[in-house]
């Protein structure tokens, strides 16, 4: 990997972010990398990301990273959440979650430990992982102070620069979430459900002061700035359920959101901004066009978001049918969502199935938006499964491995696997085996209408000489 050359050639520069140098003119060695990897203009890259509609979070401290790029031009990106709990999970666990990740095709991965040993578990991360790794700084400085009462403002200063230094390329903060937002959401049924909006709300009642972030918004500029930390703008007051959605908090917040967005690009800063979790389905085209509005089109990375909530244990198919919608409308990442949410911490397993489901709805997004080439994998899937040429039907799945699990499990040995039927019809009901009567039909007819349109040009040509002239 040559990015440790890329930052080296620019050690000297006093700013180093990709916002810095797009609008400088210059197209970086990552927004190249970004070019090729999507197939569209390194220009184009470049000029997105100095407008601010296209992030490549790339801490120049990460230097085995592959970087990537989150914005409306590019396909639609998928993020997993990792990361251990104060209950369960240690290196090696988060390890697998991350290589099942990678494995399975997330573009970038949080790491949410609240647990022990954070640090130690977030540089193995970072150490093991080509794609940019995010996180939310808040939860580890609760969990080293042990209350959030604690916390200064300096604190979270000196965390986020931790943080920077480790190699981290994308940090939430909720610095949009002010302490005359709280009585908004007094009505709520479920009240604030995200983590750290939760845990900034107690703190600013417990201290009596303004949300620090936002009024250190300019110290936290400057470490991103350093490091080249992209902001992931959190929405502290996102809906926790559906009657909760589109309310005034969330709409408030947002708003915030988009001036922190514009003072961050003054000082070349990168932002996305994150998007609700739980919204009714015909709710979800206006909140992302809300969003562009007010946030001045920096790339949306919304959670889910989920259309119903009454599927515990199925979520990932409830936020995944939300997530699809929100990538057509024009969300750029989706964060995905697993079995285990609202229910316990995510295993390995979650994992897998949780980024599946997302993977399916980006795709589906990319081709709903007409992306360049976005559909080649589709049909040629499809002409595979029409010869039953399964080796390459299984190849080009999201999940090779299950496809073919499924498909041979109910098949007695290996003749009968790479049949042309599978268990579901047989060979005597197989729709696609059958019509090839139909080809050959058609082509019996098709061959007779060509001798046909022959004889018959004959024929007029017979009858037109030069004596039937006369």
């Amino acid at each position: 990997m040559l990015r440790k050359e890329w930052v080296s050639r620019r050690a000297g520069d006093t700013v180093k972010t990709q916002m810095f140098y797009a609008r400088k003119g210059i197209i970086t060695d990552e927004m190249a990398f970004v070019a090729h990897r999507e197939d569209v203009a390194p220009t184009l890259v470049r000029d997105e990301v100095a407008l601010g509609r296209l992030v490549i979070p790339a801490n120049v401290a990460h230097l085995n990273l592959e970087p990537m790029g989150i914005g409306i031009a590019l396909r639609c990106k998928v993020n997993a959440n990792i990361g251990n709990s104060a209950v369960t999970s240690a290196v090696d666990e988060e390890l697998s979650k991350l290589a099942v990740s990678l494995k399975y095709g997330a573009d970038t991965v949080m790491d949410l430990s609240t647990g022990g040993n954070i640090n130690g578990i977030r540089e193995a991360i970072i150490g093991a992982s080509p794609v940019p790794i995010g996180t939310v700084p808040i939860y580890q400085v609760v969990q080293e102070l042990k209350s959030i009462s604690k916390m200064t403002e300096d604190d979270f200063l000196h965390m986020i620069e931790l943080q920077a230094r480790q190699g981290v390329d994308y940090m939430t903060l909720h610095a949009g979430l002010l302490r005359a937002f709280l009585p908004l959401v007094q009505h709520r049924i479920t009240g604030i459900v995200s983590r750290g909006g939760s845990l900034m709300a107690q703190w600013m009642i417990e201290k009596g002061k303004e949300n620090p972030l936002y009024t250190r918004w300019d110290d936290v500029l400057d470490i991103c700035a350093r490091y080249d930390v992209t902001i992931s703008a959190g929405d502290g007051l996102r809906p926790g359920c559906l009657a909760d959605a589109s309310d005034e908090a969330q709409f408030a917040e947002l708003k915030v959101l988009g001036e922190l967005t514009l003072r961050a690009w003054e000082k070349n800063v990168q932002v996305m901004i994150e998007g609700p979790g739980h919204v009714p389905f015909d709710q979800i085209q206006m909140n992302i066009e809300k969003e562009r509005v007010l946030c001045h089109e920096a790339p949306f990375y919304v959670l889910g978001p989920l259309v119903t909530d009454i599927a515990p244990g199925y979520d990932h198919i409830t936020s995944a049918i939300g997530a699809t919608m929100a990538g057509y409308a024009g969300a750029s990442m989706l964060c995905y969502v697993t079995p285990k949410e609202h229910l316990g911490l995510p295993d390995v397993e979650d994992v897998r199935n949780g980024l599946i489901a997302y993977k399916i709805a980006a795709h589906a997004a990319d081709v709903a938006r007409h992306r360049p080439g976005a559909r080649d994998r589709d049909d040629a899937l499809s002409r595979a499964r029409y010869k039953f040429d399964w080796k390459e039907q299984f190849r080009l799945s999201l999940d090779p491995e299950r496809a073919q699990s499924m498909h041979d499990e109910t098949l007695p040995d290996e003749y009968f696997k790479s049949a042309e039927f599978c268990a579901m019809c047989g060979p005597k009901f197989c729709s696609m085996h059958i019509n090839r009567v139909v080809e050959e039909y058609n082509k019996s007819e098709s061959q007779k209408h060509r001798l046909s349109v022959l004889s018959n040009t004959a024929t007029k040509g017979a009858c037109a000489s030069p004596g039937d002239a006369e």
